[in-house]
């Protein structure tokens, strides 16, 4: 079981599913929930400084689900800053591209990020999380 999840989604009905079936397959502890990359952003800059001043590294996710396709800041412009140097201290942490649209560029984009690790299609499942946990 993961320790905290990030879900970034601009759907409230995805993120609500998302919770109940991560939770019911026992997959986290807890889980954190952004509606666009711009509030994930914030996110991880709110934890860079906490470490910066206490010398500790607040817990952080070890998993993010991503959704493409968010109004103000979508997926791929999030990956393009998370992937920058000034969030180097979470380079360990694994993203999930969870979308409901399957393009192959999409697909073929997806593998420029050394830290996007699958690429699934909406909604969550189950099943889905066990595929993941034997892929961790």
């Amino acid at each position: 079981m993961l320790d905290q999840i990030l879900c970034v989604d601009d759907d409230p009905i995805t993120l609500m599913l998302c919770k109940k079936v991560i939770i019911k397959a026992s997959f986290s502890n807890e889980i954190i929930t952004s509606q666009n990359g711009e509030e994930a952003l914030h996110y991880f800059n709110t934890l860079k400084y906490t470490n910066t001043d206490d010398h500790q590294l607040k817990k952080h996710p070890q998993l993010i689900f991503l959704d493409l396709n968010m109004p103000v800041m979508g997926g791929w412009e999030f990956l393009d800053h998370f992937s920058n140097e000034a969030f180097s201290e979470f380079k360990n942490i694994k993203v999930i591209i969870l979308s409901s649209t399957i393009d192959p560029e999409d697909l073929e984009k997806s593998k420029t990020y050394p830290m996007v690790i699958d690429f699934l299609s909406k909604p969550i499942t189950i099943t889905m999380l066990e595929y993941l946990k034997s892929k961790i």
